[in-house]
């Protein structure tokens, strides 16, 4: 079977910030130092995170959509580029070979496009095929390695996939809404980029599967208002997901004649704390098999799309991948969905 390889991986964040000092400095005061919020904030798992709005620095939840639109594109394309160069060196290849650039977001939106713009700043040639992967949300990084895979199968030319999200741009007002909590404790910004090619040592993108649960698309939302992007999440979205979970990953597997314990490396997006321990039990998981995981949420937060690359970029580095069994991919997002991938062992 022709699969696209995993040739290189980079990623690219804005400035630190201590999730503590967040709480204490700027949230707290502004819920009242209201104990239940507290609790919240502090069970999201992340210790730090990185944004290009530091809210001790500078409050945007009164910005207009339009301010934040302006802003994003002034700083989304060099943190872009950075990951993709980084990608590049890593896969050993030149910015003038890629024939497919794939870009996802759902923070931020203009016209030329983060993809033109990124593409332009790195030399990418003029015939280069864009596409723009538009407000899928945290599992957007997923159909785009299935959409840039394709291309390489069928082009026998490299692609890159880029997921950059910014979502500190859109903090939102102070109000008595627990669930605009959790979306302010586990939210950060971050870019990651991968690198396809025909051939080469990399992992294989063998499949990609898919579920939606639409009678449970309110449980999820992401909504555009006059002040930014408003995000809606439900207590119930951990249990959706424990529902399918099991059967989405056991019959992607068994397509390939493999079982959860042939798997030598886990790449899941953390939703949040309770969402990754719902994998572990449903999939029945041995200790320590999301640590990676775990770690990222704890050190990155949860950057929306960009998060499972950054997942798999460690996973690459740390040499976890290299187990000689397959790897999986997953993500969750809103409709609400659920994204797998399989992937091969590295040749």
């Amino acid at each position: 079977m022709v699969i696209a390889r995993l040739a290189g991986s980079g990623c690219a964040f804005p400035a630190r910030l201590e999730q503590d000092v967040l709480w204490d400095e700027f949230f707290a005061p502004r819920l009242g130092h209201s104990r239940v919020a507290e609790r919240l904030f502090r069970a999201a798992g992340v210790r730090h995170r990185h944004g290009v709005a530091n809210p001790l620095e500078e409050d945007v939840s009164q910005w207009s959509t339009s301010q934040r639109m302006e802003r994003f594109i002034a700083d989304a394309p060099a943190l872009g580029a950075e990951a993709v160069a980084a990608a590049l060196a890593d896969a050993g290849l030149d910015a003038s070979e890629v024939g497919m650039f794939a870009v996802a977001s759902c923070t931020g939106y203009s016209t030329p496009g983060l993809d033109i713009r990124v593409a332009s700043a790195l030399g990418m040639p003029d015939d280069v095929q864009r596409l723009l992967i538009g407000h899928m949300g945290c599992y957007a990084a997923l159909p785009g390695l299935g959409a840039v895979s394709d291309y390489v199968v069928a082009r026998r030319r490299p692609a890159v996939l880029l997921c950059l999200e910014l979502t500190s741009l859109h903090a939102q007002p102070a109000t008595g809404d627990l669930s605009q909590v959790v979306t302010h404790a586990l939210f950060a910004d971050a870019a990651a980029a991968v690198v396809l090619r025909p051939t080469g040592p990399g992992p294989g993108v063998v499949d990609i599967a898919a579920r939606t649960d639409s009678a449970t698309a309110g449980h999820m939302r992401w909504e555009v208002t006059d002040q930014g992007f408003r995000m809606g999440l439900s207590p119930e979205v951990p249990a959706v997901l424990g529902r399918h979970v099991g059967p989405v990953v056991t019959r992607l597997l068994e397509e390939h004649d493999l079982a959860v314990s042939d798997i030598g490396a886990w790449a899941v997006h953390p939703g949040g704390p309770r969402i990754l321990e719902i994998v572990e039990h449903r999939l029945e998981l041995p200790p320590g098999a999301l640590g990676v995981s775990h770690g990222v949420l704890r050190e990155r937060g949860n950057c929306s799309s960009a998060t499972v690359l950054v997942i798999l970029d460690e996973l690459l580095r740390g040499g976890q991948s290299k187990t000689g069994k397959p790897a999986v991919m997953m993500a969750f997002g809103p409709g609400l969905t659920l994204y797998t991938a399989l992937l091969s062992r590295p040749d």
